[in-house]
């Protein structure tokens, strides 16, 4: 007698794993999207804090996120990945204006935009880039 798996049975494992696949990846997707989203807070706040140290010391805020690294600068500030605007699924725009600096981080896919200044104050938006005028994020 001849052992082994019929169709039905292999039908039925293939069909429990779909299942479950298709059960984890919106779960596994949303926390990823929920981690980057806390990084790029995290990030916004030592750019922020970068940008104030740089003006204490040079008196004037940065022209650019590049000139808070070598060679622009020494000290470092912040770490190079960072200066270059991209890092952990987020986009991070600099603006820098006569009275102080905005700085945007935007979402490479998923996820919240979030905005800070030189006040210091986070700003977040579900749906468009943020800015000055939005709710404050919850830090």
């Amino acid at each position: 007698m001849k052992r082994g798996f019929t169709i039905i049975e292999i039908t039925t494992v293939v069909l429990v794993l779909m299942i479950l696949v298709v059960i984890a990846v919106p779960s596994f997707l949303r926390s990823r999207s929920v981690a980057n989203e806390g990084i790029a807070m995290a990030n916004l706040k030592v750019l922020s804090d970068a940008c104030q140290l740089y003006r204490t010391n040079k008196n004037i805020y940065p022209q650019s996120l590049s000139d808070l690294v070598p060679p622009a600068s020494n000290p470092t500030y912040i770490d190079p990945i960072l200066a270059s605007g991209t890092k952990q699924g987020y986009n991070f725009v600099y603006s820098r204006n006569d009275e102080g600096f905005s700085i945007r981080a935007n979402p490479q896919s998923l996820g919240r935009y979030y905005y800070i200044d030189e006040t210091g104050n986070m700003r977040v938006n579900a749906t468009e880039e943020a800015g000055a005028s939005d709710a404050a994020a919850q830090q």
